[in-house]
């Protein structure tokens, strides 16, 4: 409904694991490289962290539609918080197996090999990825050990990539899960963005998009973007999505820090309000030299804080707002 006003071919900001919007930070390509290695060389198991609206699923689909992964088909399980029995049925169809399969764990195991052993003799890599990993009961944990010992004298038949919260990783140093552990062959973690790479994921989604960040956000609406959703992909998604509707509403373009705070509020949003004094300098000069404001500029609006009024300017007058541009970003 906003794309005219704002001069978008496509909706930059919908929370959909689009890889054409995926943003690479140095985690994220670190993790990428990883999960495209375990999927493509067949390892054991893979094990992919983040917090929750952190990209891990986008990541996980940039990686199947690369070139390294060209020849891996995967089948995924997307709610862990199954029995072992519908654990099994589940897998059952996916590998598009009979009901005896299904019901009988000796069968299924039987005709799941056989499957792989035909696929990989045509040069293809059925891999199995098991999304919030964190979920899943002990029991199925097992279940999924055991999957793993799939194998031929060379290599394992049967990949697996376990994505979770940071929490699993923690739950791999019980006792009880040493042997799932020590099967993992490969661990990656991707952190929410920094306010920096926040600027850029912002200004590298509306390019995609077709569009101008100038014509979208102020610098002041980015800081606050970042303040309130702490850096996590998935909000900053919604809450960029809702101010851009309400800018639209209003025919104020770029989108000021004041629309920002609204629909935080709306939202229940919490954020910080540090200033520039509580913050790391490479937060505060984010734009980078290049920027035509200058990094100095973007530090003295910083630490001014979210509602004081910069040098020269009257109590009760607001700074002007300065566009976002994408000069400097990277």
């Amino acid at each position: 409904m906003y794309l005219d006003f704002y001069g978008l071919a496509d909706r930059p900001f919908e929370i959909t694991s689009n890889p054409r919007f995926l943003y690479f930070t140095d985690r994220h390509r670190e993790a990428l490289t990883n999960l495209e290695y375990g999927l493509s060389s067949a390892k054991a198991i893979t094990v992919l962290l983040g917090q929750a609206g952190t990209g891990k699923t986008t990541l996980l689909r940039a990686a199947l539609m690369s070139e390294r992964c060209h020849h891996v088909r995967c089948l995924f399980v997307l709610n862990p918080t199954l029995t072992r029995g519908e654990f099994l049925e589940t897998l059952a169809q996916q590998f598009g197996l009979g009901d005896t399969a299904s019901r009988s764990k000796s069968v299924f195991l039987s005709q799941v090999e056989a499957v792989l052993r035909e696929r990989r003799a045509h040069g293809e890599i059925i891999a199995l990825v098991v999304d919030e990993a964190q979920s899943l009961s002990n029991e199925l944990l097992e279940e999924i050990r055991l999957l793993t010992n799939i194998e031929t004298p060379d290599e394992k038949l049967l990949p697996l990539v376990l994505a979770g919260q940071p929490e699993f990783g923690e739950r791999l140093n019980e006792p009880g899960l040493q042997q799932v552990k020590q099967r993992v062959a490969l661990r990656c973690e991707i952190l929410p963005l920094t306010l920096p790479e926040t600027a850029s994921y912002i200004a590298k989604r509306i390019r995609t998009a077709g569009g101008e960040a100038a014509r979208l956000f102020t610098r002041e609406a980015v800081m606050a973007i970042y303040d309130y959703t702490k850096g996590v992909p998935r909000t900053i998604n919604v809450v960029c999505d809702n101010a851009l509707i309400s800018g639209f509403a209003l025919g104020r373009q770029p989108v000021d820090r004041d629309i920002i705070m609204e629909v935080c509020r709306d939202f229940d949003l919490r954020g910080t309000a540090a200033r520039a004094d509580q913050t790391p300098q490479k937060e505060r000069m984010f734009f980078g030299p290049a920027a035509s404001a200058g990094a100095s500029g973007v530090a003295a609006a910083h630490k001014s804080g979210p509602d004081e009024p910069t040098a020269g300017t009257e109590g009760h007058d607001r700074p002007r707002p300065r566009p976002f541009g994408l000069r400097g970003l990277r």
